[in-house]
């Protein structure tokens, strides 16, 4: 891999680039933080060969999500909750407006 390679995966929303400690400090939260919405399977961190855990910018964009539900009063494990219903029903209206795009339009019955 060429010095090129790494700087092109860093453009990759799903790279996991940022170290739990890096990741803890641009959230201006703590690693238990982390650890806590890993643990509500909110997020999954990848592991470095070594164990330890990395984590991507989309990772990130979510546990800052979580993290303002946090800081407004929300229970951690709700938060992850919330959130992850939040995706659901995002998904679920994006395969609802692909099938309104794709579908025969709708004949009455005579």
């Amino acid at each position: 891999m060429t010095a090129d390679d790494s700087f092109d995966r860093l453009e990759d929303d799903n790279y996991p680039a940022y170290t739990m400690g890096r990741a803890a400090e641009m959230l201006g939260t703590t690693q238990s933080f982390l650890r806590a919405i890993g643990e509500a399977r909110l997020i999954t961190p990848l592991r470095s060969p070594g164990g330890h855990r990395r984590y991507s910018r989309y990772q990130l964009r979510i546990a800052a999500r979580a993290r303002e539900l946090v800081d407004h009063g929300t229970p951690i494990e709700a938060a992850c909750r919330i959130i992850i219903l939040e995706d659901q029903l995002e998904e679920a209206q994006r395969i609802n407006a692909e099938y309104r795009r794709t579908a025969p339009p709708h004949t009455a019955d005579i």
